[in-house]
């Protein structure tokens, strides 16, 4: 498989290219990279509106994404972002300006990424809405008796599927089910969790479903919000201009109704030819050994990591991710990576956009190793040699 990636050929510091970097972005199949450049070298043109060839060419393209995504995920209402942080946005401005009011609570959690905290505590000052926040536990999943107590009288509980940091997989369809009895949407982050996993929208019965195209060997700039239907028609345009509108006059104007309704101005129309090319391309991907082949991976290395006196942040249970993020008792994370960046390894360091999680961690941030399908066995154990050889010179 490491050879349908282009930028797995190259050398990094005069040493193969190790990327371990997934949690992040995703590297792109050749397929990908040909897709766009066709429609760039053959078929460029704006999208709807024009009987051109071109214009056809460009708007099959730009609408085939979409289609692929119903049925990917089983989703009636696809709405085409520029990724998982303004899809979350989307639902605030769009959903929760038009359905929330002074005194009506949000439920979040600990464990989000800022994507899905900094656009409420946003809502919050303006709505004079109440925010509540549920703990990440010990064990490091959700605090489950005080997310159902924080439940009486939300209108909105907002979960990130699996982790970033931890790789943790949060029982969504529990947390779904108590929101649904208690009245609630739900808006589920899904960039960690689409990547790696089968997810049926209907069937799992959010209400919002965000996710990004380049965590799933996509472009970058674009990803989808889903909307249940009858949820979809609660929202109101917060964009205004070309493509959304049916009617302008000096009077006034009316819109789409149909998802385009969303998507003012030029579309990422590369990007879903691109996004398109990428999900045929994961049709071909068993997503279950490949779930298996990875979480042994993760779990073979998070042992390694422990008994060189690290801590390992992450459980590994059975439907978490191959998300390894570690620290080391005395050596600096930053000068970890640089050392393993000078020997061709690409980690993440930082506080991986999720600072309320480490608070409650008691850190600052991470070393992050986290694995995708083009990474092998003898990557892993070649990057816990040279790892062990680092702090052996350095440490």
């Amino acid at each position: 498989m490491r050879e349908q990636f282009p930028i797995l050929q190259r050398e990094v510091n005069g040493y193969p290219l190790v990327y371990l970097d997934n949690a992040a972005t995703t590297q792109k199949p050749q397929v990908v990279i040909d897709a766009m450049n066709h429609y760039y070298s053959n078929s460029n043109a704006n999208v709807h509106r024009a009987v051109h060839t071109l214009a056809g060419e460009a708007t099959d393209g730009y609408e085939a994404c979409r289609t692929t995504l119903k049925k990917r995920f089983n989703a009636e209402k696809v709405i085409i972002t520029g990724g998982t942080t303004e899809a979350i946005n989307l639902v605030a401005h769009a959903w929760g300006r038009s359905n929330l009011s002074p005194g009506d609570a949000v439920v979040l959690t600990e464990m989000e990424h800022h994507s899905d905290i900094v656009p409420w505590q946003m809502l919050a000052k303006e709505l004079e809405i109440e925010l509540r926040y549920v703990p990440v536990r010990e064990d490091l999943t959700l605090d489950m008796e005080i997310l159902e107590a924080s439940l009486e009288g939300a209108k909105l509980v907002c979960v990130v599927h699996i982790s970033n940091v931890l790789g943790v997989c949060n029982p969504v369809e529990k947390i779904i089910s108590l929101a649904k009895q208690n009245g609630a949407k739900v808006l589920l982050d899904a960039a960690q969790s689409v990547p790696h996993q089968s997810v049926n929208f209907q069937e799992l019965g959010a209400d919002f479903m965000a996710f990004s195209a380049h965590k799933m060997c996509g472009p970058t700039g674009i990803g989808a919000l889903l909307v249940a239907s009858d949820v979809f028609e609660e929202m109101e345009p917060f964009m205004g201009g070309g493509d959304m509108i049916e009617t302008v006059s000096i009077r006034g104007s009316t819109y789409q109704t149909n998802e385009h309704k969303f998507e003012a101005g030029t579309p990422k129309i590369a990007e879903a030819i691109g996004w398109n090319a990428a999900l045929e391309w994961m049709d071909n991907i068993d997503l279950e050994s490949e779930h298996s082949r990875l979480l042994t991976l993760a779990r073979w290395l998070s042992k390694e990591l422990r008994s060189m006196g690290m801590t390992v942040y992450g459980r590994h249970d059975d439907n978490d991710a191959a998300v390894v993020s570690f620290l080391h008792p005395t050596m600096n994370s930053e000068d970890l990576a640089h050392l393993l960046d000078a020997r061709g390894y690409a980690v993440r360091t930082g506080h991986h956009c999720a600072q309320p999680l480490l608070e409650r961690l008691k850190i600052t941030g991470t070393v992050r190793a986290s694995l995708y399908f083009y990474n092998s066995k003898e990557e892993v154990e070649n990057f816990v040699k040279q790892l062990s050889d680092i702090l052996e010179r350095f440490a």
